[in-house]
């Protein structure tokens, strides 16, 4: 049977949204720093 394909997985959700990946690219930096002043408990995935 086919895997449903809306089903997250951690190893993508890691690579599109993770930390490393937020900064590898100057957007991705300004977004963790947004989420930093927030005061957010997990800034990335």
């Amino acid at each position: 049977m086919k895997k449903n394909l809306k089903t997250p997985t951690n190893i993508v959700g890691k690579r599109r949204h993770g930390f490393r990946n937020r900064m590898q690219s100057r957007c991705g930096k300004a977004i963790l720093a947004r989420r930093r002043k927030k005061g957010r408990k997990r800034i990335s995935r």
